[in-house]
């Protein structure tokens, strides 16, 4: 168990190391100028080339790649993420006042993910060759080749614009000064975290319809079944059991794709969530938030794969003595 904690932690150390020099890197390489993407165009084109340089310096707009990470590693490992250009105030701050906005809708639509996958899996495979089981492997097909965000505005245009069902988009009603309850909040926050819930629904689906399939074809189960049981008590009673943590250990593993959906998910309802900070960062050239913001969703995918590792030593013990 040491040994399995130091090569985690050591794996850790390196991911926040590779993606930190990678978003310094690509934002490097990026065409956005930060100081005329932060100042606006009309102020920048009225600017002095003198008030252009000072900026650039202060902001650390030309100054070599190397150097420039090299004294963001140094303050970070200090504690100090550095300043966001876009808001005006510490990355630590930003970042952790959006990922607590994200939270619950990430949460929310991890757990709905998994609860639906789960039983349209177990539904399909348990009467596979019907019209379920078709239909259900249709529908996570169809998922798995619509792209997030398309989904996002059909169900923004057909359940807010025309049916007027939910909020056009934001986390808080427009205008609202004072303390937001958690009802209004849950509310402004439903239908996000169902369109985000898709992005995971057909992955779990369709790895639990296999592994039902594999279940109902086991000795224990044509056991059960030659003493009277059906299928619905095979299921539940034998079958069940042996699907669920399957099931768990693969959407803990796709925690990334539920993060990385909540950028284009955020956009499109303009939820003031960590995705929609990543892209504002990114559209103003704003290298530390944008590292920051790459450090937080890499930590929480590490951690998925993590807790995904310690499920699955845990339902098969002929992994229990590996140390990857």
């Amino acid at each position: 168990m040491t040994r399995v904690v130091a090569r985690a932690a050591a794996r850790f150390a390196l991911l926040m190391l590779a993606v930190s020099f990678l978003t310094f890197f690509l934002v490097s390489v990026s065409p956005i100028d930060p100081v005329q993407a932060n100042v606006g165009q009309a102020a920048y084109a009225a600017m002095s080339p003198e008030r252009r340089t000072e900026l650039a310096e202060r902001w650390d707009a030309g100054t070599p790649l190397l150097e420039r990470y090299g004294a963001w590693l140094a303050d970070a490992v200090r504690g100090d993420l550095g300043e966001s250009l876009r808001f005006n105030a510490p990355v630590a701050e930003v970042v952790g006042e959006r990922l607590g906005n994200s939270a619950l809708l990430l949460a929310s639509s991890w757990l709905i993910a998994g609860a639906v996958g789960l039983a349209l899996g177990v539904a399909a495979g348990a009467r596979r060759g019907s019209w379920v089981d078709r239909a259900v492997c249709a529908y996570c097909y169809l998922l798995s080749a619509t792209p997030t965000f398309w989904i996002a505005l059909v169900a923004l245009m057909v359940f807010s614009v025309y049916l007027g069902w939910f909020p056009l988009g934001f986390s808080v009603p427009i205008g609202a000064s004072g303390a937001v309850s958690l009802a209004e909040r849950l509310y402004h926050m439903v239908l996000p975290a169902l369109v985000l819930s898709l992005t995971g629904v057909a992955n779990v689906a369709l790895h639990t319809r296999e592994k039902t399939i594999d279940v109902l074809g086991s000795e224990y189960v044509r056991f059960a079944r030659s003493r009277g049981e059906g299928t619905g008590e095979v299921v539940f009673r034998h079958g069940l059991r042996n699907l669920v943590l399957p099931a768990l250990t693969l959407q803990c593993a796709q925690i990334g794709e539920i993060v990385g959906g909540s950028i284009l998910v955020e956009q499109v309802f303009s939820y003031p969530g960590l995705g929609q900070a990543a892209v504002t960062a990114a559209l103003g050239g704003d290298a530390p938030l944008l590292v920051g913001i790459a450090l937080a969703t890499a930590a929480l995918v590490f951690a998925g794969n993590a807790l995904a590792d310690v499920l699955s030593r845990s339902i098969d013990p002929r992994l229990r003595g590996e140390v990857r």
